[in-house]
């Protein structure tokens, strides 16, 4: 008995191990999903943010630029189009056609934006400068929400897709999901950062030229510390009672590295 009590047990682990690994990938999908809902509904709030301030935004430029009108008309034509879509998705993740509406009135606000640099009487007005002010900091959090977004939606793809994952995907039909994706450079792009000479890449400033320092000793590198012994004094020596002793001149060193004998002149 105990031979078949063995195998059993064996096989009553594998299934209880199997059913564990698959309802922690199950559970995992579901967690995945779900974040991936809650990220979107937090751009979906700041776009629907943009659709409430570009309708003031047309209205105080209008006032001031109204040769501008093919922009402010175009900005106008997005907002409604990018609206009926969020309207058709109710809340849930965008589609490919909302993703490019939503980068061309990206494009067309922010070429207006440009364009008023001509009117200065505008670019004084204090409600223009706080709704520029207000549309800048939400295209910010719409930039960082979509990187959040689209970060959880590349883990969640990467799951489908990974082997042994797939299976439970494939057998509980999750489905990828759709990247909220910018095409244009500049919507993409970080802002640049200058800090002057200083370079966040790590380039090293340019070597600046040493002051020229002492004269270095015949024969010796100028690349090279001086030698210290070429600069050693002698002792002192004692001519006699009456005379004062006379200092020693310093050994001069040669180019073989040897040093020459100080020469003291006519001497007793």
């Amino acid at each position: 008995m105990e031979w078949i009590a063995i195998p059993l047990i064996i096989v009553l682990l594998v299934v209880v191990g199997g059913i564990a690994w698959a309802v922690g990938g199950y559970n995992g999908f579901v967690k995945q999903r779900n974040l991936i809902q809650e990220s979107w509904r937090q751009v979906d709030v700041e776009l629907n943010r943009r659709y409430e301030l570009i309708p003031n935004l047309i209205e105080t430029v209008r006032a001031f630029a109204a040769h501008e009108r093919n922009t402010l008309e175009g900005i106008v034509r997005l907002r409604s189009q990018a609206q009926q879509l969020a309207a058709s998705e109710h809340g849930n993740a965008p589609s490919p056609e909302r993703a490019a509406v939503e980068e061309q009135l990206t494009q067309q606000v922010r070429g207006l934006m440009v364009q008023v640099e001509a009117y200065p009487e505008l670019k004084s007005n204090q409600n223009f400068l706080e709704l520029q002010r207000q549309l800048a900091e939400t295209e910010d959090r719409i930039a960082a929400g979509r990187r959040y977004y689209n970060a959880n939606v590349r883990n969640y793809n990467t799951r489908i897709e990974s082997v042994p994952t797939n299976f439970i995907a494939n057998s509980f039909k999750f489905e990828k999901a759709t990247y909220f994706e910018v095409n244009d450079a500049e919507v993409r792009r970080a802002p640049d950062v200058n800090f002057g000479e200083i370079s966040y890449r790590g380039d090293q400033p340019e070597q600046q030229q040493r002051p020229a320092g002492p004269a270095s000793v015949e024969g010796s590198s100028p690349n090279e510390l001086p030698n210290p012994q070429a600069y050693r004094e002698r002792p002192a020596v004692d001519l006699g009672e009456g005379q004062q002793p006379q200092q020693q001149p310093a050994e001069r060193p040669r180019t073989d590295g040897q040093y020459e004998p100080p020469s003291y002149g006519n001497q007793q």
